[in-house]
């Protein structure tokens, strides 16, 4: 279970840490703290031969929860990130913020 959630963000790649998070880096912390709690949570429930439907229940309550996070980065990453690249007139940059948001946005609906 350790394994799942990582206790720091070393696990994002070299090019994903180009820009850093800005206003919701604490409110992300604190869901992420939350949901690691949420997801030990379950491995007890595991452990415990609990009904499957409770455990089940939790696990959907922990992916929602998982969405927000998403959500917060991703709004964090348009408001700063992608925002940046366009005030700097830099077309290259433009063009790598905007192919990166598709490709974060495709793989957060997958």
């Amino acid at each position: 279970m350790q394994a799942l959630i990582p206790h720091s963000l070393d696990f994002l790649s070299a090019t994903m840490r180009k820009e850093t998070m800005h206003e919701n880096r604490e409110a992300t912390l604190k869901r992420l703290k939350r949901l690691e709690g949420q997801v030990r949570g379950i491995a007890r429930m595991v452990e415990e031969d609990r009904y499957c439907v409770d455990v089940l229940t939790q696990i959907a309550a922990v992916r929602a929860a998982l969405k927000g996070v998403e959500k917060l980065v991703i709004d964090d990453h348009a408001s700063h990130c992608i925002e940046d690249a366009l005030a700097s007139g830099d077309r290259e940059d433009q063009r790598a913020k905007f192919t990166e948001l598709l490709e974060l946005l495709d793989k957060a609906r997958g």
